[in-house]
Parts: C-alpha cells; sequence; structure tokens
C-alpha cells in the first residue's frame, strides 16, 4: 500500500508542481479526441474499464451509437462477474426510448434515470484493486463524444481514501437513491409521453447529393455542385487527360459516390454522346437517374440500352454489358460513336464480353471505376487503362471524410462445443443446431442495430446453411428469405423491396450480394462465415456503408471461430497489406486507425483466436508474395522496386528479404528478367537487406547515403548530419557502426553471408566504400540501383524508431539487433540467454508464456504485477551472492542500463518488445529455491520498477495466456 501512495504522490507532483518528475504513473491527463495522433477519450474509458472490478458512469446523456462502443467490452467484463452501474436522465428528451432499451440488454450493469431538471454531468468512475480512477469532463456516452467532437476531460486517479473519490461518490448516491430503476414497464411509459426534442438532424446527407435539385432543369442542374472530395477528384481526371491520356481508373470504395462523381465529370467534359455500361440491370435506372440530376436537360436525352429496351438515339445512353456486347448489337454502333465511355464494376472485364466492347470502341476518353481492383483471378485491370489511376480513395480515406455511414464492427465468439470452438471441419447439422441459432438470434439482439427497424442481410457458408437457418430464424419470429445464385433476378429484387419498404428482416445469403448491389438501408450485416479473402471481407462489409437517413450508423457482427485464416479480418480492416505478424497484431491490439466515430470491437475470446491464427499462418509463404509482387506489377506496369511496396501500401520490403536474403535472390525465384549481378554484389545486398533494411537505426542508413553522393564521408561531417537530424551519437555508437560497415560485430557465419569483406571502411577520419564496393557501383548500374532502392527504403522504415535514442519503445527487436543497438562490439546473441551484463548494458529477455513441456531449470516464472512492475527471476541455481545477481541488484550505483525486453511466447519469432529500462526494487529481492529434475536450485526473484508504464495494450496482450476456450 505504501508504494500505491508514494506513487500517488509522485503522479501529483508531476501533475501539479514540477512536471519534470520522473515517476508519474498516475498523474492527471487531459483527455481530447486528437484524430493526427489517434487519440480518442473513448481508448481511455474502455482502458479503465477493462482493469476495473466496479464502475460507476453518471452521463446525462446517451446514443445508442455511443453505448456500441462499449457493448463488447461489457460483456467480456460480465464473463469475468464484474457488475457496474449507470446513472443517466430524460433531460430535455434527449435520450431515445431505443437507447433505453438497449441498456436494458446489459445484463451485468444496474441503470437508473433521473428527472432532475439540469442534470448535464459527465463523469465514469472507475473501482481498481487498489485505487479508483475518475474521467470527468465534457464527454457523454455518445460516439461523437468519445471519438470525434472538441472535448476536454481530465483523467484523476485517486487513493480510497481520498476526499475527491468520495465527494464524486456522495454526490452519485446521492441522486441514484431518489432516481427510477430501468424497466421495461419504466421504458413503456417513457415511449407514450415522449416527444422528440426539436433539433437539427445530425445524420449526414448522402455525399452523392451536395445540393437540392429540380430534375429536368439544366439551371437547377448546375446548382449541384461537387462536394470537397469530389472537387479534386475531379482535379485529379482532369489532369490525366490534360497529359494526353485517353484513359483512366478511379478506385473508389463502396458507397463513396462513383456515380455522382462521373456524372459531374462528364458534365465538365460535355461530350457530344455518352455511353454508361454496368453489369446488372436493376442499376441502370437509378445510374440513368443520377445523371439526370446532375447534367439536366430533356429527360429524351437520357436513354436505356438492354433487354427489349434499345434507345440507340439517346445522348446519354445507359446499357448493360450482357445486352451490348453482343455482336449484332455492337455493329449498330459506329467505333466512334461515343466521345466518353463510363464503364462501371471495371474489375470483372476480364470477360470476355467486356473485352469485345471495349476493343469495339474508340472513345476520347474512357473510365473505369471500380472499389475492388485487386482480383483473386489476376487479371491485370491497371494495364487495361494504361496505369493511369485517376482517383483513388479506400475505405480508411472514406471514414476519414465522412463520406460514408460509420460503422461499429463486433468480432463474436462462434458456437463452443464440448469445449472447442466450431471450425473449418463442422458438420452441417452444428452449424444449424438449436443450440447455434439461440447463439446467433441471442448476439444479433444484443448487438443490435440502429434504426426503429433491423433491416439485416446475413452472410452464410453454404447454400444449405442460408436455407435451413432462414428456416429456423422464421420459426423464432423472424421475417427471413434465403438468396442464392439460382434465385432469379426478379426474385432476387422482390426480397430487396420487401427489405427496405420492412417487410422482411433479413436476407440471408452466400455470395451474390458480395457487389454491384446497392440497399442503402441495411443496418446490420451479419458474417456466419470464416474470411477467406480480405476483398470479400470488404465487400460484404460494404454492403452496409451507404449513408441512409434511416440509420446513424450499421452494425458489423462477424461469427468468430477456430478458422486459420482469422488473421485476414484485421488485415482487411486496417487495409495493412505488409505481411508483417507483428503489424497484424497491433492492429488487433489497438484499433484507433479506423477513423471518426467507427469502432472495431473483439470479445475477448474471439481476439485470442485471431491472436492463434497470426501466430499459426505462414504469412511470408512464397505463395503469398508471389501474390503480392503480381498484383503489384499489375498496377505499376513494371517490375516494382522495394520502394514501390512501402508507396503502395503492399507488402513489407523486410518481410521479403527475411525470407530470401535479398530482393534479387526473390526476382530470381519469381523468373523475372532482371540484369545480372555477381555472387558478390548479392552477398553485400544481402548484408544490406537484413542488416539496414529495417531502418533501427538511422545512423547507417545515413552514411550509406552520403557516400553514394561523394567517395568519402569525414566523421565530423557524419557526426554533424547526424545531430541535425537529432539522432544519439557517441564514439561507442561510431565505433559500432565502423564494426557493422567492416562486418568485424558478426559473427563467422554471417560474415560468410555478407560477403567476407568490409563493405565501407573508416581510413584514418574518413569513411569510404572499399575498393571492391566502389568498383561494382560504378560498372553495375543495376546494382547501385538496387542499393539505391534499399537506402530509400531503409529510410522510410526508419521513421518508426527514435534516432535519438538507442532503443525505440514498443518496436521489436532480436537480441543480434540488442547487441548492435546497444554498442557491444561483437554480437554475442547466441551466448545472452535470458540475460547478459556487457558495457554498462544489461538486456533481460523473457518469453512471457512458456509451453509446457519447456525444461524445468528454464521455466520461470517471470510474471507483471502491473504496467510498472515486473516481477524477474534470474537463471536457476544463483543466489544473491552470485556475481552476475550483484551486479543486476547494483545496477544503478554501477550505471548499468537494464533494459527490459518481452514477448509472449515462442510462437512468435525471435523478436521481443522493447519496454524500457528497469530498476531493481531494493525492498523486494529475495533468493528462494525451484524443483528442477528432482532437485532443489536456488534462484533469485527482483521486483523490476519499469521507468515508464507498459502500454496498456501491449501489456494486456502479453500477460493474456491462450487458455483453452471454454464455454
Amino acid at each position: 500500500m505504501s508504494n500505491l501512495v508514494e506513487k500517488l504522490k509522485n503522479s501529483l507532483h508531476k501533475g501539479f508542481i514540477d512536471k519534470q518528475t520522473v515517476s508519474g504513473h498516475f498523474r492527471p491527463e487531459l483527455l481530447v479526441n486528437n484524430t493526427r495522433k489517434n487519440e480518442n477519450v473513448l481508448n481511455a474509458v474502455l482502458e479503465e474499464l477493462e482493469k476495473s472490478i466496479d464502475f460507476i458512469f453518471s452521463v446525462a446523456f446517451i446514443t445508442e451509437s455511443g453505448l456500441a462502443t462499449l457493448k463488447s467490452h461489457l460483456l467480456d467484463l460480465k464473463q469475468k462477474g464484474i457488475r457496474g452501474r449507470i446513472l443517466t436522465s430524460t433531460f430535455l428528451n434527449f435520450n431515445q426510448p431505443k437507447v433505453f432499451k438497449e441498456l436494458l440488454k446489459l445484463e451485468n450493469v444496474d441503470v437508473r434515470t433521473t428527472d432532475i431538471k439540469g442534470f448535464h454531468s459527465k463523469g465514469y468512475i472507475f473501482k481498481h484493486d487498489t485505487h479508483y480512477s475518475l474521467i470527468v469532463g465534457s464527454s457523454n456516452l455518445t460516439a461523437h463524444a468519445l471519438k470525434v467532437n472538441y472535448e476536454w476531460n481530465v483523467k484523476l486517479t485517486s487513493h480510497e481514501d481520498g476526499e475527491i473519490i468520495h465527494h464524486f461518490k456522495n454526490q452519485f448516491e446521492e441522486v441514484w437513491e431518489n432516481a427510477h430503476q430501468l424497466t421495461s414497464e419504466w421504458i413503456e411509459n417513457y415511449e407514450k409521453s415522449y416527444i422528440p426534442p426539436a433539433r437539427p438532424n445530425e445524420i449526414n446527407q448522402l455525399v452523392e447529393m451536395p445540393a437540392s435539385y429540380e430534375t429536368n432543369a439544366l439551371k437547377e442542374a448546375l446548382k449541384i455542385v461537387p462536394n470537397k472530395m469530389q472537387e479534386a477528384a475531379l482535379s485529379q481526371i482532369a489532369a490525366v487527360r490534360e497529359n494526353g491520356k485517353d484513359k483512366g481508373i478511379i478506385i473508389s470504395a463502396t458507397g463513396t459516390g462513383k456515380t455522382y462523381l462521373s456524372a459531374f465529370d462528364v458534365r465538365r467534359y460535355a461530350p457530344k454522346r455518352m455511353l454508361f455500361i454496368v453489369h446488372r440491370e436493376q442499376i441502370l435506372s437509378k445510374a440513368k437517374s443520377d445523371f439526370l440530376k446532375i447534367l439536366g436537360g430533356i429527360e429524351s436525352d437520357f436513354g436505356i440500352y438492354s433487354g427489349n429496351n434499345k434507345q440507340t438515339q439517346a445522348k446519354y445512353l445507359f446499357a448493360t454489358i450482357q445486352t451490348i456486347s453482343k455482336e449484332a448489337n455492337l455493329n449498330q454502333f459506329d467505333p466512334r460513336e461515343f466521345d466518353y465511355i463510363l464503364i462501371d464494376e471495371v474489375h470483372k472485364a476480364g470477360a470476355a464480353s467486356y473485352r469485345r466492347v471495349i476493343e469495339y470502341f474508340q472513345p476520347k476518353f474512357m473510365m473505369g471505376m471500380t472499389a475492388t481492383p485487386e482480383r483473386t483471378d489476376h487479371f491485370n485491370v491497371y494495364q487495361l487503362f494504361d496505369y493511369n489511376i485517376a482517383y483513388e480513395i479506400r475505405l480508411q480515406e472514406a471514414l476519414e471524410e465522412d463520406m460514408l455511414c460509420p460503422f461499429h464492427y463486433f468480432g463474436v465468439t462462434d458456437m463452443v462445443y464440448d469445449g472447442q470452438l466450431l471450425d473449418e471441419e463442422v458438420s452441417f447439422s452444428k452449424l444449424v443446431d438449436t443450440e447455434r441459432v439461440d447463439h446467433i438470434v441471442e448476439k444479433l439482439n444484443y448487438y443490435g442495430h440502429s434504426g426503429d427497424t433491423v433491416k439485416g442481410l446475413i452472410f452464410c457458408s453454404r447454400k444449405d446453411e442460408a436455407a435451413k437457418l432462414s428456416i429456423e430464424l422464421n420459426n423464432r419470429g423472424l421475417r427471413t428469405v434465403s438468396l442464392t445464385g439460382d434465385d432469379s433476378q426478379d426474385v432476387r429484387i422482390l426480397a430487396v423491396n420487401q427489405l427496405e419498404n420492412e417487410a422482411l428482416d433479413y436476407i440471408l445469403t452466400v455470395d451474390i450480394f458480395n457487389e454491384g448491389i446497392d440497399i442503402p438501408c441495411v443496418n446490420q450485416v451479419v458474417m456466419l462465415r470464416q474470411t477467406q479473402s480480405s476483398i470479400v471481407f470488404i465487400q460484404q462489409l460494404g454492403r452496409g456503408l451507404r449513408k441512409h437517413l434511416s440509420k446513424e450508423y450499421v452494425t458489423i457482427i462477424d461469427f468468430i471461430g477456430n478458422y486459420k485464416n482469422n488473421y485476414l479480418i484485421p488485415v482487411a480492416l486496417s487495409g495493412d497489406k505488409s505481411q508483417n505478424k507483428d503489424n497484424i497484431r497491433r492492429h488487433v491490439k489497438d484499433t484507433s486507425y479506423i477513423k471518426g466515430v467507427s469502432t472495431i470491437n473483439f470479445e475477448e475470446i474471439a481476439k485470442k483466436q485471431i491472436f492463434k491464427a497470426i501466430t499459426n499462418s505462414k504469412l511470408t509463404s512464397f505463395k503469398v508474395l508471389k501474390e503480392a509482387y503480381k498484383e503489384l506489377e499489375n498496377r505499376i506496369g513494371r517490375v516494382p522496386e522495394l520502394y514501390d511496396f512501402i508507396q503502395h501500401n503492399s507488402i513489407d520490403p523486410v518481410v521479403i528479404v527475411e525470407e530470401h536474403f535479398n530482393y534479387y535472390q526473390f526476382l530470381q525465384k519469381m523468373k523475372v528478367d532482371v540484369p545480372v549481378i555477381t555472387d558478390y554484389e548479392s552477398k553485400v545486398l544481402t548484408m544490406l537487406s537484413l542488416e539496414i533494411l529495417n531502418g533501427q537505426r538511422l545512423h547507417e542508413i545515413v552514411l550509406l547515403d552520403l557516400l553514394m553522393m561523394q567517395d568519402k564521408v569525414s566523421v565530423p561531417l557524419f557526426t554533424e548530419r547526424l545531430l541535425d537530424l537529432n539522432c544519439q551519437m557517441s564514439a561507442e555508437t561510431l565505433t559500432s557502426v565502423r564494426r557493422v560497415f567492416d562486418l568485424s560485430f558478426f559473427t563467422q557465419v554471417s560474415r560468410k553471408k555478407y560477403g567476407e569483406l568490409p563493405i565501407i571502411e573508416l581510413e584514418g577520419t574518413d569513411f569510404a566504400f572499399s575498393q571492391l564496393v566502389k568498383d561494382r557501383l560504378s560498372t553495375n548500374s543495376y546494382f547501385r540501383r538496387m542499393v539505391e532502392d534499399l537506402i530509400k527504403s531503409a529510410k522510410v522504415k526508419a521513421k518508426s524508431f527514435q534516432c535519438n535514442q538507442l532503443l525505440t519503445i514498443n518496436q521489436k527487436y532480436s537480441r543480434k539487433d540488442v547487441c548492435k543497438l546497444l554498442n557491444w562490439k561483437n554480437d554475442e546473441s547466441s551466448t545472452v540467454y535470458g540475460y547478459k551484463t556487457k558495457h554498462q548494458t544489461c538486456p533481460i529477455f523473457i518469453t512471457y508464456h512458456k509451453k509446457s513441456e519447456v525444461e524445468e531449470s528454464i521455466n520461470y516464472g517471470d510474471e507483471f504485477l502491473s504496467q510498472d512492475l515486473l516481477k524477474w527471476f534470474t537463471r536457476s541455481n544463483r543466489t544473491l551472492e552470485s556475481k552476475e545477481v550483484k551486479e543486476i541488484i547494483q545496477a544503478d550505483e554501477a550505471n548499468i542500463d537494464l533494459h527490459i525486453f518481452v514477448k509472449k511466447e515462442d510462437g512468435e519469432g525471435s523478436d521481443f518488445y522493447y519496454l524500457g529500462k528497469a530498476h531493481p526494487d531494493k525492498e523486494n529481492i529475495n533468493q528462494s529455491k525451484m524443483i528442477a529434475n528432482g532437485k532443489e536450485l536456488p534462484v533469485v526473484h527482483v521486483h523490476m520498477v519499469m521507468e515508464q508504464p507498459i502500454d496498456y495494450k501491449i501489456y494486456q496482450y502479453l500477460v493474456n495466456g491462450e487458455e483453452q476456450v471454454s464455454e
């Protein structure tokens, strides 16, 4: 307890007296929403909620969307037996009746309402084992207040005996005692008397309609002006034409208004005749109507060319590919008939029908539009449009620009049978048995939907599953139909109309609604199938992302089982194609990459299944790397360089070289026709690829960059450049850089792999390439280009590391990396084991969850007691008198830096998270015994106090085990 009081004192001193105070884990904090820094109030609320053993909220206003941000987290707390209370109000009639119905679903939360006039509090209080946390300020329980709005909130920490916490609790209890218990009866009475407040409609209008309009009037049509995003896109499209290009492609996320954007461009281009091609008949009328609104004019100028309706003379012709691609129909038109041709869903253009049309017509300008240019069939849509990407906006940017309907994604746990989750081999009977259907319905009800009635799409894994589930759901009072590719177009259209007109609650399907259909009113998307492709995942997610006045957000419910492809979920949501496992883990732990009020939430068990899939997956198989390479080659129309992979957010170049030593060897395996380099040149590339490309230390990159421009670089010039870049610089670092480049740092095995000879040498006070490397750079232009590409790519990678520190907290390093970055003279990684003191540094490496079969004598009980306290064990057979133990215990006095590195388990690979420096707590150092092979061996355990508290998300990830999923 005294330890906690001391921490609180230090934190108060830091917060209110001296900001330079070192220790301040519990310091007061101002919480704001800052999109640029990926900071928001919600993250702080969730972090405290997950650590709490009890909580109380006093919030005047609550919205469904705000409550949705907490639902999965409250459910996890329910599984742990943790309850809480929420006090809210009827003030100003802000809280709608439906939000009270949603609150009633929270089985582990007691809710009361007060009718105190002027009730306007916004306070969140969390009880922890040793203290209380308070978040008090301006944020109500609404998604905008917690994630987007300009808000000020203060986070405070109090001892349980502190006066401030008792003031807050007493105020809460006083109002709570006189408040109304939330019940179905209370909600019913509230609903009868409820009058919605007179306030502006907060739901954004459709992005496609920037202004009011009257059809048929050119004057009124011209009043419709592009929004900010559309203006930027139109400028980029115009630039393509100004550069003499006659083709271009628009890549735009589903729901971002491609049709309106294309209509604005047609209005600017003013063609004599235009042809718009779609792949489904039901889209034609909508496209024609949209163009009429934007272009104005007389309705007879706009015609349909499909089936029996062939208005061939229309100025603006809207055709289905099925009709216009027929030979007889094509021949009715002159190849130069249309100045401007638009092709919707152009990723389908690999089909013979599209190719026939594209090859027949010769327009002045052709535009293709798609949300998903990447195709599993490897058709190169970019080549078709001469690699002219006129405009591109993907899911992340579209959300940030508020072009799409916000979503709350819930990765929920699928059904558990006998302690095992559903997997790929599950039988049909289990997919549709009573228990699973009940489980599905329970989740659909709990996570709910925005708006008065549910309008949902459920994606199933098999046709028979969709059919049977529809029957079972209907038996439970829902109104559903199943649709598959076997159903006619008329049947599908009827079902969609019924859903839109509230005659149906759900349509169950397999894949037929992945794309090419718009049902803007959809407010719930349910995924009952394993993720096979991130492309398909985004297509299905996109079915609910169109804005509609009937909904504030869309609920995405994804049932996650024991599927090997679970890792594709964070890949798809983040848009990260790096194939870097640690990046993917981070996207599960930290979902702040989703902008606006949208949120991503995983139930705890579902999250563990994804981590398991990441660990077990082979993300760097040659097949995966080859697909990424081909996709990028298709996009840019040439052999990609490493920097291209970074620039186009493709696979992480480090992943490629870790598998193939260097990019040249990868290209050889791909059988790409590239210039030849020598074996020695390849070895130099291997060294630069494996040691420099990752960007962990900028120093080597700067030196290489300078030497590519001049023959020699003096030590003073090198030092000056590093200081300009605010890099840490010392004689030891300078020596380390030299030893890396002359290869003396490395083991004999590595030196052989890297060519054995120095790459850069220090001659007196000047660095220079060795004569052999200099010769190779001057005589082989392709080798030189590959080195330049490595340097350029490494510069980008280095931005993730702090140059003014030896090591960057929360980044990952191997034992060899640590030896190098701590300026050790040699790579001693093979003898570091758990820890080693050298050159006034002592890195401590911990595998947090050790395998059950690990040898007893090294199965230490290392454990985080909190975010800033580690209980650490020495090697076995060590006592308080052991030299190595004394060095660590006396580290502060001897000016030895203790660096803590932790990985979750061996399945993560050889890299460890760097968590910062630590100091031994002299009050908590003990010698005890451990049993190994039937013998008692001495061991010392020390409480290590972290200089900085561990990032909460990483802490949670490391500490939580992968225990078996059970009911």
